[in-house]
């Protein structure tokens, strides 16, 4: 037996370790998480997803289902911070290009249960005026 290691250097997501629990994975810039190509929100609607700050900058912003429409707000990441992002709760990432990030969440976690959100241009607007 030995410890193993893993990484990833490219853009976007990977999951670099898996098992029938949960699932790690690293995320890195990507022109869909930059301030210019933020578009979407996505949720997963059966678990949380956890993400630590590495290097870079991350804000996570999320938002709530209103009476009308969404209350979006933003939270800048902090460093070897753990943020919690619950099930259910809108959310996305905008980065800079030296970002990385480590992604925990449970390994059943997939498309079949979460959903993507388009965003207007005023909800994208809302976005940009936070970050």
């Amino acid at each position: 037996m030995e410890i193993l290691n893993y990484s990833f250097d490219g853009e976007g997501m990977q999951r670099v370790f898996e098992n029938e629990k949960w699932t790690i994975g690293i995320k890195n810039w990507k022109p869909a998480n930059d301030i210019t190509g933020i578009n979407n929100l996505e949720r997963h609607n059966k678990t949380d997803e956890l993400f630590v700050l590495v290097a870079g900058s991350c804000t996570l912003i999320y938002a709530n289902e209103v009476e009308g429409g969404l209350d979006i707000k933003a939270v800048k990441m902090e460093p070897n911070k753990v943020y919690n992002i619950p099930a259910t709760l809108w959310h996305n990432t905008v980065t800079c290009k030296d970002t990385k990030m480590i992604l925990i969440e449970d390994s059943n976690t997939s498309m079949d249960n979460s959903d993507i959100l388009d965003l207007n241009e005023d909800q994208i607007a809302a976005i940009k005026a936070l970050v």
